[in-house]
């Protein structure tokens, strides 16, 4: 039975018989005989008359800023950052981009699946550099079943936000959406410095005693900053009850 050749050519320069294509040793060795510049050059598929596929996959890997490395480290760089390489326009950006923010929710998806929340120091080491570097204020609801295993997480809102307009609806709405026994609260400051608010401290009491009425208890407010992160629980801003009357100077 005849063996179908492959030409070692690219970009209509050959490569030599020594040199196989990244495509070439997919098919014949599977994806996790690649490294992270041949898998790129893959998706990248063509280069420029100076620079064959791979070469551009490496100069795009180079984008990666310290500390981060690799595939991880193009997940913080720009569309204008990756036009900027000689072989990668507009369509090849987005398709980058695209391929870093697939790979981030994989390994959320991977990671929170079973996952367990026993401590407020857990679910803020989990989300600290999901939220520590975004220019922009995220704000997270976390729906947890009753033993605290995560059952999905869902974005309220992002961009410049006022906490005080959030509303404690459409948070359970999208509670009762996640079928969440009880739920957690996180957001980041851009600043760095995760001390809560007074518009912090007043959301937190709200979803608080609507939690209570309906059954689905707020089990803690985390603020994350630069490496730090504040628990409303920790912090004794968080009581089993919720005193009647209280006053946002008490908090």
């Amino acid at each position: 039975m005849s063996q179908k050749r492959t030409k070692n050519t690219e970009n209509g320069k050959k490569t030599g018989p020594a040199q196989e294509l990244p495509y070439e040793r997919f098919l014949r060795f599977g994806p996790e005989s690649l490294t992270e510049a041949e898998l790129l050059a893959i998706i990248i598929r063509t280069g420029t008359r100076e620079k064959n596929a791979l070469q551009v996959a490496e100069e795009v890997l180079g984008l990666a800023r310290y500390p981060k490395e690799g595939l991880l480290g193009l997940y913080d760089v720009t569309l204008d950052e990756l036009q900027g390489i000689a072989g990668i326009g507009e369509v090849k950006a987005v398709k980058l981009k695209c391929l870093t923010e697939l790979s981030m929710r994989m390994s959320a998806a991977k990671a929170s699946s079973g996952l367990r929340f026993t401590s407020s120091g857990q679910v803020a080491a989990y989300f600290m550099e999901k939220l520590r570097h975004r220019e922009t204020e995220c704000v997270i609801l976390v729906c947890l079943d009753a033993k605290g295993q995560m059952l999905c997480e869902r974005k309220l809102s992002e961009g410049s936000v006022n906490m005080s307009l959030i509303s404690s609806r459409e948070i359970f709405l999208a509670a009762l959406e996640g079928r969440a026994v009880n739920i957690l609260l996180v957001h980041n400051h851009p600043s760095g410095d995760p001390t809560p608010s007074r518009a912090d401290k007043v959301l937190t009491v709200n979803v608080r005693e609507s939690g209570e009425k309906m059954g689905i208890p707020l089990l803690d407010h985390i603020v994350i900053g630069d490496n730090r992160y504040v628990s409303f629980k920790e912090a004794a801003w968080f009581c089993d009850e919720i005193p009647e009357g209280i006053s946002l100077g008490d908090i």
